[in-house]
C-alpha cells in the first residue's frame, strides 16, 4: 500500500512540475472553487438551522425529525 502511494505521488508530482499551460488552468480551477464554496455560500446559502435554533439539541432533533419522517 506505502509502495502504490509513493508511486502516485511521484506519478502528479513529475506530471504538474512539467506543466506550462496546466498551471494557469490549475490557478483558474482553484479560483472558481473558492468563488463557488466560499463566495456564494455566504451570500445564498445562509446558515437557516442556526438562525432558526438556539441550541444545538434543538437543531439535530429538527434534523433527525426531517430525516426520518415518512411523507
Amino acid at each position: 500500500m506505502r509502495n502504490f502511494l509513493i508511486k502516485v505521488f511521484r506519478f502528479y508530482y513529475n506530471g504538474f512540475r512539467s506543466m506550462t499551460v496546466g498551471r494557469k488552468l490549475w490557478v483558474i480551477i482553484l479560483i472558481k472553487f473558492f468563488f463557488m464554496f466560499a463566495i456564494l455560500k455566504l451570500f445564498f446559502f445562509p446558515d437557516l438551522l442556526k438562525k432558526n435554533f438556539s441550541s444545538d439539541r434543538e437543531r439535530s432533533n429538527y434534523v433527525i425529525e426531517s430525516l426520518t419522517q415518512i411523507k
